[in-house]
């Protein structure tokens, strides 16, 4: 094949894969022939298309200001209302007391090169960890594990499903190592809980923060901005995507959009077979299955995938070299 006819053919590709359809039910056996000759070619990265998506994003949602809760943009007995329903919760002094003052970012203006780090099958024997651990701000998920090798060490933030509370770590007030040990492989980074995603969530949150501040203060844990969440979820409705709550990387990609100059995606694949057609386990680290008829994730995925089209974004899905 000749360097016109491969240019060509990355184009014809590009094109292709900018306007595909999101759709419920994907057939990946027919699409993954012609995605990995995509992604065997030179990723375009799209300046304009970046601050297109940055701008809206901070039109809409605005992260940079209000993705978790602190002092500066939560009142002393200011009613917060749940994302997921009309309940609200009444912001106390001793909580508001225990958030943090502002943004880290705040003061040291945009990110430069992100990554987020999805859980999918995709990385297992991927040996993309040195090339995540070069990003300036790394982003996991629900406490997943880190290794050299596969998915890296390095971590600036990590989320916190509150389900993994309750089920692990349930007696965290009165024997907390179990999950202070759990967390001290990320080091001192900041760990994000959706506290006020339902109601089930708050109280182990709370506690979580309750635990936390006494014993690792160096370890900020932060609670996601309901608002935000509200808002990102309207933006997204509003261009087709409809779930009943969208995944935690979905969110974080969203974030790192907006706070990032360069997004790169590792491990966002939701289907059982990699590019070759060759079986996957769910997760690079288990085969657990998710929570059926709560997320969107092949759809999720349709939108990632033009955003890198579109070279807004780098979507990894390929071994590293």
């Amino acid at each position: 094949m000749t360097d016109r006819f491969k240019l060509l053919n990355c184009m014809k590709l590009r094109q292709k894969f900018s306007n595909i359809t999101p759709a419920k039910s994907i057939d990946m056996t027919n699409v993954t022939g012609y995605l990995s000759a995509f992604m065997s070619c030179p990723h375009v990265s799209n300046r304009t298309q970046k601050e297109q998506h940055r701008l809206r994003l901070c039109f809409c949602c605005n992260a940079t200001n209000l993705l978790y809760l602190t002092k500066k943009n939560t009142a002393v007995n200011q009613s917060i209302t749940y994302e997921t329903s009309n309940r609200v919760y009444k912001v106390g002094a001793a909580l508001h007391k225990m958030l943090p003052e502002d943004f880290p970012w705040s003061s040291r203006g945009h990110l430069v090169r992100c990554a987020v780090v999805g859980n999918g099958g995709i990385l297992k024997n991927s040996s993309c960890g040195r090339e995540i651990d070069s990003a300036d701000f790394v982003i996991r998920l629900n406490l997943a594990p880190v290794n050299g090798s596969d998915v890296g060490v390095k971590t600036d933030l990590v989320t916190i499903n509150p389900s993994q509370l309750s089920a692990d770590f349930r007696n965290m007030a009165v024997n907390p190592g179990p999950l202070v040990r759990h967390v001290s492989v990320y080091g001192n980074v900041s760990l994000m809980i959706p506290a006020f995603a339902y109601t089930v969530c708050t109280a182990v949150s709370i506690k979580t923060l309750q635990v936390f501040q006494p014993i690792r203060p160096q370890q900020p844990v932060v609670f996601f901005s309901p608002y935000y969440l509200k808002t990102l979820d309207r933006f997204w409705k509003g261009l087709g995507l409809k779930e009943k709550r969208f995944s935690t990387g979905f969110m974080l990609v969203n974030m790192a959009l907006e706070l990032c100059d360069d997004v790169h995606l590792y491990g966002f694949w939701p289907f059982d077979i990699n590019l070759k057609q060759q079986t996957l386990q769910h997760h690079y680290y288990d085969n657990k299955p998710p929570k059926p008829f709560v997320h969107a994730m092949p759809e999720e995925f349709i939108h990632l995938l033009q955003l890198h089209s579109q070279g807004a974004l780098t979507l990894h899905l390929q071994p590293c070299l």
